[in-house]
């Protein structure tokens, strides 16, 4: 059950429903919001402009879609809305896609978290988020249900969940204390230096990186939360101690450090509209990957097609493809 939203009516969440027989083998959880980004380039948030949206967002409510777009794996998230339209927007996307959301919550007393985006010609990016205290930050502990767990392969957390609020960091240590035997914990630091300092990060993160199967940071993160000079001392020091790090580096691809071995995956050249999303349809593509048996090149290869079809999309989740677009699009790719 995702549970919907019409108008100002609401199903809202009960903490005694029950999650029997929920099958999840891919679970994440965290900040759910919209997005509202501007139309033109170079339009700052502190003038008037034309915006469009809402889109439905958030790090890790973009890759359960994603995961869920793909196929194959049954997917649950745990996060909170507002009883609003927007909440209704990002429900409406979870029940299209198959996400379920049993262990979601819809709440009267809040609303709906928003980032608002502005883009400019140099590829930066502004935004102003409404989340802490919007519905997104009113994640708890108490939503995250052993039972849910109880058939995980797959659990996704992020750094930016970590630091979205004492309940929210509390809610996603629950998670991962209640991983099944033998379940994979990847981790994506995805958290800006602008919120906190880069030792409050540390502190934050280390936890989580000391658990984690899998780390999927972005460029300049492993040398930030390993103090070392450069992302690839960081990521080679992480496997050393049995992870698998998969650098994740824009339209170059990414880099998998596996062991003792660090291979460069190339990326796919495609048009970008939006790059919002690209980091978290990567992480997604490579959970399904792992999950169906491919070795680590194999899901890095697929991870990058991913990634790049999700940028070809205005909005956070538009792009995000099914399993037959990446096989036609990597087809046509090794063919040209």
């Amino acid at each position: 059950m995702t549970g919907c939203l019409s108008g100002n009516d609401a199903a809202y969440w009960c903490p005694e429903m029950s999650v029997e027989g929920c099958i999840m083998q891919v679970i994440s959880l965290g900040n759910m919001l919209v997005e509202v980004m501007r139309v033109d380039l170079d339009v700052a948030l502190d003038r008037p402009g034309t915006f469009i949206g809402p889109f439905p967002s958030g790090d890790t409510p973009i890759y359960i879609d994603t995961v869920a777009r793909l196929g194959g794996h049954a997917c649950g998230f745990i996060g909170v809305v507002g009883a609003d339209d927007l909440g209704s927007c990002l429900l409406t996307r979870f029940e299209r896609d198959g996400v379920d959301f049993n262990c979601g919550r819809v709440l009267s007393s809040h609303a709906t978290g928003v980032a608002f985006v502005a883009y400019f010609s140099d590829g930066s990016r502004r935004f102003v988020f409404h989340s802490r205290h919007a519905a997104s930050g009113q994640l708890s502990p108490e939503q995250v249900k052993p039972a849910y767990f109880s058939d995980c392969r797959w659990l996704h957390v992020t750094g930016c969940n970590l630091a979205a609020s004492e309940s929210s960091r509390l809610a996603c240590l629950r998670a991962i204390e209640l991983l099944p035997p033998g379940a994979v914990l990847s981790f994506d630091p995805n958290i800006r230096p602008e919120i906190l300092s880069i030792a409050e990060i540390r502190d934050l993160c280390a936890p989580v990186i000391s658990r984690a199967n899998v780390i999927l940071p972005s460029l300049n993160e492993a040398a930030m939360l390993t103090g070392l000079l450069d992302d690839g001392a960081g990521c080679s020091t992480w496997a050393a101690q049995g992870k698998t790090v998969v650098l994740k580096r824009g339209p170059f691809g990414c880099h998998v450090f596996d062991g003792s071995q660090a291979v460069d995956v190339p990326g796919f050249r495609v048009k970008e509209v939006d790059p919002t999303r690209a980091g978290d349809s990567f992480c997604a593509a490579i959970t399904t990957a792992r999950l169906e048996g491919l070795d680590w090149l194999q899901a890095a290869r697929f991870a990058n097609a991913v990634g790049a079809l999700a940028v070809t999309a205005k909005g956070p989740m538009e792009g995000a493809p099914t399993r037959d677009e990446v096989v036609t699009f990597v087809a046509r790719s090794n063919a040209s």
